[in-house]
Formats: structure tokens, sequence, C-alpha cells
């Protein structure tokens, strides 16, 4: 471990599996402590567990993030465990992917909740904890910096054929990110997005047949990319490959980092070269 991140208190959404878990434990990894969410509580404990058999600190909120009250218990977790709050990291989300004459009104309210009114909700509860502490920082002569990291993707920046909701979302994040770099600036927060490219997770690796599935609040959701269109698009990629995890945390890390703290209202692509 290191201490770049040494005391900091981090929130990161979604972090049972995946990027959300990656990120998870690289923050943790420079010193941050840690509350981890996921849909689950099972990944969710199996996260913190790593983060602590490695030296860490970490705790558990898990539920949906789209819960009404979901986000006063995510900010208070981190409050009420670590007594303060100081990175949020809006990782949370999947896909539930159709062409605009199929797709349901609940299959586009669900995407639109999950990528950008749960973050929304989540940002406007920690708003009180932040403006104290800011204000506090402030008469003492302090100029301390906090981080929020949006999670959006390429389809948000460019679209996709077959994800009108999550485009949609993904484009309103970033949104979302510019207007509270504009609001929060004043209390030295950085408000910044990282636009995922091809990353190889749970939600991409899918099968010839097309028949992968995940389980979302007892919903059956089919998810994945088909393979031969996974290898066309590696082939369209710069870099030659899709990206892992652990390079996707490494890029949420690049704005959580003390180096980053003249940066907001940003976007980065992590995508090996591949935009559309």
């Amino acid at each position: 471990m290191t201490d770049k991140l040494d005391g900091r208190v981090a929130l990161v959404s979604g972090s049972g599996r995946g990027i959300g878990r990656e990120i998870a434990l690289k923050l943790a990894s420079e010193g941050a402590r840690l509350v981890i969410n996921d849909l689950d509580a099972d990944p969710a404990n199996e996260t913190a567990e790593a983060i602590r058999a490695a030296g860490g600190e970490a705790v558990v909120c898990a539920g949906s993030v789209t819960e009404d009250g979901f986000a006063e218990r995510f900010i208070n977790t981190g409050v009420e465990s670590f007594g303060g709050l100081d990175i949020i990291v809006n990782n949370a989300g999947y896909t539930w992917d159709s062409v605009v004459q199929k797709m349901t009104d609940e299959q586009w309210q669900a995407i639109i909740d999950v990528h950008m009114t749960a973050p929304f909700r989540i940002l406007r509860a920690a708003q009180p904890v932040i403006s104290a502490k800011a204000k506090e920082e402030a008469a003492a002569g302090r100029e301390v910096f906090r981080k929020v990291v949006n999670i959006s993707s390429i389809a948000g920046t460019g679209g996709n054929p077959g994800q009108i909701n999550y485009s949609a979302a993904k484009a309103g994040i970033l949104g979302v990110t510019r207007t509270m770099a504009k609001e929060w600036g004043r209390y030295k927060v950085n408000v910044n997005a990282v636009a995922f490219g091809p990353i190889r997770t749970r939600l991409t690796e899918g099968s010839a047949d097309g028949d992968s599935t995940i389980t979302v609040e007892e919903k059956e959701i089919k998810v994945g990319v088909n393979p031969d269109l996974l290898s066309q698009m590696e082939r369209m990629i710069p870099l030659g490959r899709v990206g892992t995890p652990e390079e996707a945390a490494g890029a949420v890390y690049l704005f959580c980092a003390p180096e980053s703290n003249f940066i907001s209202g940003q976007h980065v692509i992590c995508g090996g070269g591949f935009v559309i």
C-alpha cells in the first residue's frame, strides 16, 4: 500500500464485482478507507474482506442505488464509520438493451434511474456533509480537495445502436458532471467523468448463442457481446485488445489522486484509442 489517499473516505457504488471492485481495491491500495456497495451483500462483503486482508479499512452498504433512501444511507455509512467524505465514485449500473421500437417504458426508466437519477440523489445527499466540511476548512485557512468521479461510456459520447436508454443516461451523466463541477468548485470538489470503451466484464462477456443473462432485482436481463462482434471491436482498437477492469480502475484513480486537484468538469475516454 502507498499513501496518496491516506485516510481519505471513498464511497464506490457497484463495487462488489467487476470494474467497481477494482476501483475499490485500487483506492484502498493508496490508503483510502472504503464504503463498498453492491446490489447483493455477498459480493460486497467479499470486496470489503479483500481490502481488510490487504491491511485496509472497509465497510459495506449493500442495496440498490435506486431505492428510496439509499443515497442518504450510503452517505451516512461513510460519515458514521469513518467521520467524513472525500471521494464519491458513481459506478453502479447495468445495460438492458433493445432497439427503440421494442424498448419498453420499464427498460428506459430502469436504465435512466440507475445511471443518472441514482448519482444525482447520491450527490444531493452528500451536499450538506461536503458543504459543512468545506466551510470548516476554509475558516481554518486550509484548502482540502474532494473528488467525484462519474462513470460514463463511449455510448454516451457517440451513441450506440440498441442502447438508446444507456446512451441517453451516459450522455446525461456528463451533463451532471459539468454542472456539479461549477456548483461545487466553491467547496474545492473536483468533479470529473471517465467514459469507458470496451472493457472485459460480465456485462460484455457474451456467449455465441446470446443467452448470457444477469439477475437485477428479480429481473433476468440479457447481457454480453457476441464473441465474433467483440473480436471485430478488438481489431478496431488501436491498442489491439479490449481493456481490463484493472485498467479501467486506473483511469478512475487518475481523477482521485491529488495530481488532479486543478482538473474539474472534464471527461476522459478509457478505451485504448477506440472511439465511436
